[in-house]
């Protein structure tokens, strides 16, 4: 497998750059998870969840660059979002 080396933005892995392994389009993944060991026995082990973005150079011609990767702080699991999937909100019942 071919791999891409890749920046990361924000977060624990502020200012590294990791290969990361590439799929058969040449893309890394959308979604990038570094799981962390629970410091204690009675705490959950962390995820941290990186998103994949876009690296733009220039503002005239907007030329695709590669990729980098930013925090989520929130971790929210995206997913598709199609119009008859709602997310459950406050006030209302999900579905």
């Amino acid at each position: 497998m071919r791999s891409e080396n890749t920046p990361f933005v924000g977060g624990p892995l502020d200012g590294r750059v990791l290969p990361v392994l590439v799929g058969p389009t040449g893309h890394p993944p959308k979604i990038y998870r570094v799981p962390v060991p629970a410091p204690a026995e009675d705490t959950p082990p962390t995820v941290h969840i990186y998103r994949r973005v876009s690296v733009v150079a220039g503002r005239r011609l907007p030329l695709h660059r590669g990729w980098r990767y930013e925090y989520d702080p929130d971790g929210d699991p995206g997913g598709p979002k199609w119009p008859w999937s709602r997310r459950a909100t406050p006030g209302r019942p999900p579905g």
